[in-house]
């Protein structure tokens, strides 16, 4: 009886991979079709099924009965419920959004608040973008109460003068204060600077309109933050106002 306990035991790990393993023939259709990152969900009916990401999407791949044709689509409950879209946020949406978040928390934001703060928001914002201004003032109660960190991440792209404005806010000898400056004065007080965009700054702008453009972003204020089950927000354009306590909290 020991030995069967044992046996079963030593076996249940062998079973689960096999269990989980993608066939070949989801496997070749995959790589064909330049679906990455295929994983096996458990799906309803007996029907085998995986997903996968193809390019920003998921892709919900089926297998019939006979083991050799994959069919390509959404599955959905009696009710019409897309249980496919499920199958996404859990399997690529979120990891995918955590994964953002670090990427986010790896910049070189324009920093307002403590780092003790309850709650982070990064936003992509454009010098001459008025919802901007308006995000920023928005949220500058919960940030002078210390229970917000916003993060603001520079991008040059709606307006002819936004990179030489952009330039001169993160080569100001103090950038957050000139940023504050800028927004406060209604876009009228700006850091005197002359001569070519510094390389370094270059890049940091390339960099955050390259982060914004893979987060699905294509309007300022694009703005970021994690709920409270860890799962990355976006809000794209002035928030109202449930939006605003939804990623700032109750008002200070």
């Amino acid at each position: 009886m020991k030995r069967m306990i044992l046996t079963a035991f030593l076996m249940a790990p062998m079973l689960a991979c096999a269990q989980n393993a993608v066939p070949d023939i989801i496997k070749r259709f995959s790589e064909q079709q330049n679906i990455t990152d295929v994983k096996a969900v458990d799906a309803p009916g007996g029907v085998k099924s995986w997903v996968g990401q193809y390019q920003d999407m998921g892709v919900n791949l089926f297998l019939t009965p006979d083991g050799q044709h994959v069919i390509s689509g959404y599955l959905y409950d009696a009710q019409g419920k897309n249980l496919s879209e499920g199958y996404f946020k859990e399997q690529i949406y979120i990891p995918l959004g955590r994964e953002m978040w670090k990427t986010l928390n790896a910049t070189q934001p324009l920093k307002e608040g403590p780092d003790t703060a309850a709650r982070k928001v990064f936003v992509f914002a454009d010098p001459f973008c008025p919802y901007c201004k308006a995000f920023w003032s928005a949220a500058q109660p919960w940030v002078a109460a210390g229970k917000v960190q916003l993060n603001t991440l520079m991008v040059a792209f709606l307006n002819p003068k936004s990179w030489r404005y952009a330039t001169a806010i993160l080569n100001a000898s103090d950038p957050v204060a000139a940023w504050r400056d800028y927004e406060l004065s209604g876009g009228k007080k700006l850091p005197h600077f002359e001569g070519a965009t510094p390389r370094a700054t270059f890049n940091q702008l390339q960099h955050h309109q390259k982060l914004m453009d893979d987060l699905g972003a294509n309007a300022t204020p694009a703005i970021y933050y994690m709920n409270a089950n860890n799962e990355l927000q976006q809000v794209v354009g002035m928030p109202d106002e449930k939006q605003l306590v939804e990623m700032f909290g109750p008002r200070p």
